[in-house]
């Protein structure tokens, strides 16, 4: 089975960190195509017949520009931080009518030491977040299959990093997700060791990890009325 990264990917991504300019970036983009942009487009085009059987509304588009692979650059125009660059490289797999709708998505991470597959939405917008919310309190026993199935937390984490302090007002505290209901973000994940992400199966293993988030993943699509 083919490899895609390599210890040069990490490599190139670390040195970007100690080196976050353009001058560095455009002298070394060569290095970039080869090592981090070229082998995460080789995956996202692999992983598109595999992606189509957990759904077929779903694309894995292995495009420069418009596609799963998101820019290297950051959009620096309302943060603190100015660096030009990501020093991490991140796709997602998106459902076909994302462009027009919030949708849940999969993704893909590549960072040394911090590589992970992903499934959920992250940071969405309010009116998304109270859809979801609601469907949840009103679909508890399919949320509990779909979230907290034993297999399923075996294998993959629920996002714990932006949580209220109490259940959302409206919602009454004795529910039995409603520490679930105080997630700002609905996203189950799985860390990935770097020699997995470097290794000849990470083909394989990404396949199984969209699959093992495909019930996550539709019962979102469910609540926010998209087709899974």
């Amino acid at each position: 089975m083919p490899s895609y990264f390599s210890d040069a990917s990490f490599k190139f991504l670390r040195s970007l960190a100690r080196n976050n300019n353009r001058e560095w970036f455009h002298a070394h983009k060569a290095a970039y195509d080869e090592h981090v942009r070229g082998p995460f487009l080789r995956l996202l085009g692999d992983l598109q017949p595999g992606l189509a059987q957990v759904s077929e509304h779903y694309r894995s588009e292995p495009r420069n520009v418009g596609g799963s692979l998101f820019r290297i650059q950051r959009d620096t125009r309302f943060a603190n931080d100015k660096a030009p660059y990501k020093s991490w490289q991140g796709a997602r797999l998106f459902h076909e009518r994302g462009r027009q709708v919030e949708a849940p998505s999969f993704y893909i991470h590549l960072a040394q030491g911090e590589c992970f597959v992903a499934a959920g939405v992250w940071h969405p917008a309010p009116e998304t977040l109270r859809k979801i919310r609601h469907f949840v309190f009103d679909n508890p026993g399919s949320w509990k299959a779909a979230a907290h199935d034993p297999k399923f937390r075996k294998r993959f984490d629920l996002d714990d990093s932006e949580v209220l302090t109490r259940a959302p007002r409206g919602f009454p505290p004795e529910f039995e997700f409603a520490d679930d209901l105080r997630r700002k973000n609905f996203v189950a994940y799985r860390s990935l060791d770097d020699a997995v992400m470097t290794g000849p199966r990470l083909l394989s293993t990404l396949e199984k990890d969209l699959a093992g988030l495909a019930p996550f993943a539709d019962y979102l699509c469910a609540a926010l009325d998209l087709e899974f």
